[in-house]
């Protein structure tokens, strides 16, 4: 999740041949200003070529490469002036005086820039620290299964975020939670602190999905105290808990206003795991829910994906939504990681790098002996099934 992968494809070019373009720009400056002042007659001048070359390498440029683009422009003046006998004039020696005051303030403008981003680097590694406390990658075996997880920010070195994932070993197997918190910056990631700590404490300790989801409500309503009342509409968290239990080839979700997870199929064969009662997300108390947890054959090598609306939601340049089902229906994948990385360059591709939302992702496959597929619906005790 941490190692933050190379952007690929076109997206990539794209912005090495910018990078390489903005490099090229101060030599090709001061060459055109050489070229315009030989060219063309005296009254015209070059001097707008020459200013702009060391200005334009300040905040690009190390600080010797922004300094020689300085003096290789007062160069390429003083021999221009040389060669038409006006140097000593008093319209040349205030162009070499402007160009040298510009110089000066481009090395300026330039050690700025270097301190404001060692600031963002500090920031950005503060950042990231924090989310690998909060999110910590998971193991890629937990209690007999593959796993693989993934956090993907919206921005390209941005680390804060309101998606979350968590991944237990308990009494009663391994359990899994995906979840997106409304909001972003500190108060989206204090909120992620505050499910993922209630998850694995309620993970180990409840006997069923549903009381860890309940765990998790409770949790949501002491911060809501804690902070002084939060906005139901700002508050909420949607969630997919999933259990997998020891021995058995099944998984148990409980789905919480989340996208519907997905089963791949070692054949190619896809299912969408839709919830039989649709249910409200954490953190709404709108009233008692008649929530119920769902289960599902897991056969041999059948990969469970759990991710967020930043994956779903994901539009190309047309508006149209990036369809996880439609996309990976009919294709096979060696291990859970593989899965992810084909997913998140097919979601770059899908919306031209520029992503608006983050996305948690998280894969796990049973690498054993399991049963035809089918599905039933356990409903919580005391709750009438809908």
């Amino acid at each position: 999740m941490w190692k933050r992968e190379k952007r690929r494809g076109r997206y990539v070019g794209s912005g090495a041949r910018t990078r390489r373009f903005v490099r090229a720009l101060p030599p090709l400056m001061i060459l055109g200003g050489l070229l315009f002042d030989i060219f063309t007659p005296p009254t015209f001048t070059a001097i707008p070529l020459f200013v702009a070359a060391p200005l334009i390498a300040a905040p690009f440029f190390s600080l010797a490469s922004t300094v020689r683009t300085g003096i290789t422009s007062m160069l390429a003046v003083i021999v221009l002036r040389l060669y038409s006998s006006t140097l000593p004039e008093a319209v040349p020696l205030i162009e070499l005086l402007t160009l040298a005051t510009v110089s000066v303030l481009a090395v300026v403008i330039n050690g700025v820039v270097r301190r404001s981003n060692e600031q963002l680097a500090s920031a950005r590694y503060i950042a990231e620290t924090a989310m690998r406390a909060v999110l910590p990658q998971p193991a890629d075996r937990t209690g007999g299964l593959q796993v693989a997880a993934r956090y993907e920010a919206a921005q390209a070195d941005e680390f804060v975020g309101g998606d979350l994932f968590a991944v237990s070993d308990t009494p009663w197997g391994v359990r899994l939670v995906v979840g997106d918190v409304r909001g972003k910056g500190l108060d989206a990631v204090e909120t992620v602190a505050v499910v993922i700590g209630a998850f694995r404490e309620a993970a180990e300790q409840e006997a069923s999905l549903e009381g860890v989801a309940g765990r998790l409500e409770r949790a949501l309503a002491r911060e809501e105290a804690r902070r002084g009342g939060l906005d139901v509409l700002e508050g909420f968290i949607t969630a997919v808990l999933a259990e997998i239990p020891s021995g058995l080839p099944r998984v148990r979700i409980v789905n919480r206003g989340h996208p519907e997870p997905i089963l791949l199929h070692p054949d190619g064969a896809l299912e969408v795991l839709r919830p039989s009662v649709p249910a409200l997300p954490l953190g709404m108390d709108l009233g008692a829910w008649p929530e119920c947890t769902d289960e599902w054959d897991l056969p041999a090598g059948t990969t469970l994906l759990l991710y967020t609306d930043g994956l779903s939601e994901a539009r190309n340049a047309e508006g149209v939504f990036y369809d996880p089902a439609a996309r990976l229906r009919g294709r096979i994948f060696p291990g859970p990681e593989e899965l992810l990385s084909a997913l998140t360059d097919d979601v770059r591709l899908h919306t031209g790098g520029e992503s608006t939302d983050d996305m948690a992702l998280l894969a796990v496959v049973r690498p054993a002996e399991g049963q035809p597929d089918r599905r039933r619906t356990v409903p919580i005790v005391g709750v009438e099934e809908a």
